[in-house]
């Protein structure tokens, strides 16, 4: 059986502070640094959403990109464009919002949906920032 990668490229913008509540302010800063900003800070985010998987050979796709496009627009965007992470996203309520966990939240979030295919995000924080996870 071919197996192929699809993937969905989208874009959201939000901001955030890497901190732990436990910590002081000075340690938070050493470990941070400028992250840690009380006011917090902003990210354009990019993001690579790919499933893998094998050609319908009754459609010629392996997923309809508008299906993976409807699902990261409403399971990823809507939820995290033009949010404070920290204080309106109910996943960072106790889970530092590094660009480590927002992947893992993303995936975490599409999953459900794409239960048949090998789930794969790519997360840019900045240009040259960014890490993968697939499960």
């Amino acid at each position: 059986m071919t197996k192929l990668k699809v993937s969905r490229k989208a874009h959201f913008n939000a901001a955030h502070r890497l901190f732990r509540k436990d910590w002081s302010d000075e340690k938070n800063k050493a470990v941070f640094g400028k992250c840690s900003n009380p006011n917090y800070h902003g990210h354009n985010y990019d993001l690579i959403v790919s499933v893998t998987g094998a050609i319908d050979p009754k459609t010629g796709f392996v997923i309809d990109l508008k299906i993976l496009k409807e699902l990261v627009e409403q399971k990823v965007e809507d939820h995290l464009d033009h949010k404070n992470l920290n204080l309106e996203v109910p996943e960072f309520k106790d889970l530092n919002p590094t660009v480590e966990n927002i992947a893992i939240v993303i995936y975490n979030r599409l999953k459900p949906f794409l239960e048949q295919f090998e789930l794969e995000v790519v997360l840019y924080e900045t240009p040259r920032n960014y890490v993968t996870y697939s499960g």
